[in-house]
């Protein structure tokens, strides 16, 4: 029934409008839809109201919208001295966009808390035909040719909706995230999403911000002037 949480959306839908946001869930916190596809137009529907698809590969598509959100606003991004250090000899090469599928792919790899990941094949094929189009992308951490950190994410105007990272090296990832919030600052990015908080990022300055104000938002910067990624490119 329309109106009460969770919405049910047709498979295959790609244009029903996901109800508002108030209307998700408190228990589990902020599910707010079921079903429907995962299309570039449901994605990008998604990602600009507030709403990100996290489900395992025996269930089906969840849509989530948790209040509170943790959000990083990269003027407030912290680099401790430890973190300023290891820039200043950075033993990898950081790269963007140039190996995405393979950040994805060892993003989905399960970790050894895990007992599945939700980073299934149905979503590698999504968040591929995302980047194709040019709203997703990738920064690889690389050591002698080999990848060994990274991350990816989604990019709609001046939000960066983080997604997955990680680590076969000891602070590859947290080179790779911490070169691409400066490039993000030189972009002049408002918002980093990081969905839901956690002590690693709250160590480099996320916080939480209730729903509404994390909407709001999104209606001022995601229909902004697109950033120019500009590949290829590569720091070291």
């Amino acid at each position: 029934m329309r109106g009460l949480a969770p919405f049910w959306i047709e498979p295959f839908d790609t244009e029903t409008a996901f109800p508002d946001t108030s209307l998700a869930l408190t228990e589990p916190d902020g599910l707010l839809a079921v079903g429907g596809d995962l299309s570039p137009q449901r994605l990008e529907m998604a990602y600009k109201n507030g709403i990100f698809p996290w489900f395992n590969h025996d269930q089906p598509i969840l849509w989530w919208s948790p209040n509170p959100r943790a959000v990083l606003f990269p003027s407030n991004f912290h680099e401790s001295k430890s973190l300023k250090k290891l820039l200043r000899h950075n033993p990898f090469t950081i790269s963007f966009d140039q190996a995405f599928d393979d950040v994805v792919a060892k993003c989905s790899h399960i970790r050894k808390d895990d007992t599945g990941t939700w980073i299934t094949n149905d979503m590698k094929r999504a968040y591929h035909e995302l980047h194709t189009r040019g709203h997703a992308h990738s920064v690889e951490a690389w050591r002698e040719g080999k990848l060994v950190g990274g991350l990816y994410g989604v990019c709609f105007g001046k939000v960066f909706f983080g997604e997955s990272m990680f680590s076969s090296e000891t602070n590859a990832s947290k080179v790779a995230f911490s070169i691409l919030v400066r490039e993000l600052i030189s972009w002049e990015i408002e918002l980093i999403d990081c969905q839901i908080s956690s002590d690693h990022l709250s160590r480099f300055g996320a916080e939480d911000i209730s729903r509404k104000q994390f909407i709001s938002l999104l209606k001022k910067y995601c229909h902004a002037d697109p950033v120019n990624w500009m590949q290829p490119r590569a720091k070291k």
